[in-house]
């Protein structure tokens, strides 16, 4: 526990460029007081002190804004980048080296008693206000756009935005923990460009079509008139 809480803590001087000291990350960021209190909330789980562990994860949510379930098995080296309204399911399995903004959700889509929540592989990366609902896997990896509502499964290297999810880039390998949102690819965006080209060719064909009707009328009449003369 002691070992994934140091992990934790080197995590953020990885993801985080505005961190300044130790005593800063343990003083002032929420993210990692929710570990705090998700990693022995999760061994009291483990254990079978289920409403311990409930109790503690309970006080983590009301501290920090973050609500994580002690039944939820998250890896290593786990960010949380600010934090506030991030839920993760009792069923949420989260492996190493992931990375989570403010507003996600890792729910469910059923109240039976099984798994239900998602599953992220290594190295994924959620932004902020995603939710991501379900008992798949998000392969190693992959990056889940801001706002994006996932509801299947998504292949590894992957890139997903939209409501709901769409794959707009897979088998590429991801470096680094960053998601640029502004060089994410729009498949609306593209749709609509795609149909407004559509419809320029279009308006450029009925207008040629025009064209020649009006060509072919005024010979028409140029024959009749030459025909009554």
């Amino acid at each position: 526990m002691f070992s994934q809480l140091k992990q934790d803590l080197r995590a953020v001087f990885d993801r985080d460029p505005a961190v300044r000291s130790v005593f800063e990350i343990i003083f002032c960021y929420p993210g990692f007081h929710a570990m705090l209190f998700y990693r022995p909330s999760h061994w009291l789980w483990t254990h079978r002190f289920h409403f311990l562990g409930r109790f503690v994860s309970h006080v983590g949510r009301f501290m920090t804004g973050i609500e994580i379930h002690p039944g939820a098995v998250i890896g290593p080296s786990f960010f949380i980048d600010h934090g506030m309204g991030v839920v993760i399911g009792e069923t949420a399995e989260i492996g190493e080296n992931c990375t989570l903004y403010h507003g996600v959700t890792l729910g469910g889509t059923s109240w039976a008693k099984e798994k239900r929540h998602p599953t992220l592989e290594d190295n994924v990366i959620v932004g902020s206000g995603a939710k991501i609902l379900g008992p798949f896997t998000v392969g190693r990896d992959s990056k889940i756009g801001s706002n994006s509502v996932v509801v299947k499964e998504v292949p590894k290297s992957a890139t997903v935005v939209g409501i709901p999810g769409r794959v707009v880039l897979s088998g590429e390998q991801q470096s680094g923990a960053d998601l640029e949102h502004g060089n994410l690819p729009d498949p609306v965006a593209k749709a609509v460009s795609c149909m407004m080209e559509q419809i320029g060719r279009l308006e450029d064909q009925v207008q040629s079509l025009k064209q020649e009707q009006q060509a072919l009328k005024a010979e028409l009449e140029r024959t009749r008139e030459t025909e009554t003369s």
